[in-house]
Formats: C-alpha cells, sequence, structure tokens
C-alpha cells in the first residue's frame, strides 16, 4: 500500500465514446493506474453538499470549518487510490465536467487539471445505445423503459429519452458544453471515437503530450480489459467491454436508424451538434 500522494487525472465525456477503451490501453503503462466507472466524484460532492448541514461545523470558525472541509475531501481523493503503488492515477467518470471547480480544490490549483474527454459522433452515441437496447430487451428491461415505457416503444421514442437533460446522453453533452463555458477548455483535451481507433498510435501521442508524461509504446493489436463492472447494475448487456484490437469502426447510425428517426425534429437537432467539439479546436 503506498501512502505518497498521487498525481490524478480525471477521464470525462460521452457515453459510448470509448473512455472504457482508452483507459484500458493507457493501463498498459506500469506508471498509470486507471479506475473503471468511478463513485468518488459522487461521495465528495455529497460530502461537499452536506458539510454546512451538519450543525456542528455550522457552529465552527467559518475560515477554520472551509479549510477543514477542503483538508478531507482532498484526503478523501488521495485514498481513494492509497491502494496503488503506481504513482499516476486516472479517475473515469463522465460528470466531472460538472465539478471542475471542486476538482482544482482537490488537486492544488487549476493548473493541475487535467481532463481527457471522450466524445463520438453523437449519431453513433445513439446508435449504440439503440443497439445496446435491441440486444437487452429480449431478456431485461432498461431502466430508462420501466420509467418511461410509452416512448421507449419507438426508436425515435428512445431518440428523444436518452438526449433528455437528465439521461446518459443529453447530460454528458451539456456537461461538456458548459465546462467550456465555464472557461475550461485549455484543461481539456478531446479524444474523438474515429480518431482513436483509427490512429491511435497518434491519438495517444497527443494525450501524452497533453498531460506532459513521458511518451509510452503501447500495442493496440493486443488491449487486455483489466477493469471490469456489472452492467447489470446499469440495466444493460456488455456495456463496458471492449474489443482486443484498436481497429476503425464505421458509422453505426445509417444502417440503425431510418427516415422514422432521420425526419423527426429531434435526430436534426442532434444532427447539428454530431460533432460539436471540433469548434474548440
Amino acid at each position: 500500500m503506498s501512502s505518497d500522494n498521487k498525481t490524478i487525472y480525471f477521464i470525462a465525456g460521452l457515453p459510448r465514446s470509448g473512455s472504457t477503451l482508452i483507459t484500458n490501453i493507457l493501463a498498459q503503462n506500469p506508471r498509470f493506474h486507471v479506475t473503471p466507472t468511478s463513485g468518488i466524484v459522487d461521495m465528495l460532492v455529497q460530502v461537499r453538499n452536506g458539510w454546512d448541514t451538519n450543525d456542528a461545523f455550522r457552529a465552527m470558525d467559518r475560515r477554520e470549518c472551509e479549510q477543514v472541509k477542503a483538508n478531507v475531501l482532498r484526503a478523501m481523493l488521495q485514498a481513494y487510490f492509497a491502494h496503488t503503488d503506481r504513482p499516476i492515477c486516472f479517475d473515469k467518470n463522465r460528470y466531472w465536467s460538472e465539478f471542475l471547480e471542486m476538482a482544482a480544490a482537490l488537486v492544488g490549483g487549476r493548473e493541475n487539471v487535467k481532463v481527457l474527454v471522450t466524445v463520438r459522433d453523437l449519431r453513433d452515441v445513439l446508435a449504440s445505445f439503440e443497439r445496446l437496447y435491441r440486444s437487452t430487451s429480449a431478456m431485461g428491461q432498461l431502466p430508462q423503459e420501466a420509467a418511461m415505457a410509452l416512448k421507449f416503444k419507438t426508436a425515435l421514442g428512445r431518440v428523444q429519452v436518452f438526449t433528455d437533460d437528465a439521461q446518459p446522453v443529453g447530460r454528458a453533452y451539456n456537461a461538456i458544453r458548459d465546462a467550456v463555458t465555464r472557461g475550461w477548455k485549455d484543461r481539456m483535451h478531446f479524444i474523438d471515437y474515429s480518431a482513436l481507433t483509427a490512429r491511435p498510435a497518434e491519438t495517444l501521442a497527443a494525450v501524452y503530450h497533453f498531460l506532459g508524461e513521458d511518451a509510452y509504446t503501447h500495442d493496440f493489436e493486443r488491449v487486455e480489459q483489466t477493469t471490469f463492472e456489472d452492467d447489470s447494475v446499469y440495466g444493460f448487456k456488455d456495456l463496458h467491454i471492449i474489443r482486443q484490437k484498436v481497429e476503425p469502426q464505421p458509422p453505426q447510425w445509417p444502417k440503425v436508424f431510418d427516415d422514422a428517426v432521420f425526419q423527426s425534429p429531434v435526430w436534426k437537432t442532434v444532427d447539428g451538434v454530431a460533432q460539436f467539439w471540433k469548434v474548440y479546436r
């Protein structure tokens, strides 16, 4: 067990955009520790939000109380990685983009915040969710279907559900856009799924340059999966399973959907921002 402070980077972005793939590629580097989807950001937010509702903390000197709260939150984040001897840790949760101000306070300032943001054509993100629905629905029900059964009866309805502000695609998209609006673009490195799968060596070289870490030669022919999640918790089948070989993936959406979806207002909105991150380059 290591008690030394770790260098901590963050992985955020869109769902179905290669975050599991990039973490398992990075895990080949013996200096890097990576997480599956991590819940530590949720725990940090709960402590942060609940701290000032506690009467004992409210009664403390305000300046001291804020310092103690910050110390506790920093210690929580470092303790989350105390079990690994690897000095550089990547914490993966697509909603880190919502909490970069807190992240900065926990890693020693804005200049230490570095976020890898995985992105993918939004039309293919939705196609990937649709394919997951079709493979899961024979023997299971997604949480979204249980909550919105009638809307979930059609492909168009499912697109509308997943792009809702409270659902995976809509919330992650909004989180990225708002992080840029709040001025964090220079601390964010976008990893395009199509580039990652077509030009992995070039893509990883850019990642290392952004992080300021020494280059490492990765094996893109045999990516061993070292992060595992029980996808039944999320209601999907094989949500976080990666292919061993990194290779280009053709667009899925033209074959997954048809005109019933393509002619809808919601699809036209998605189509207009499908590769929104390209305006940030």
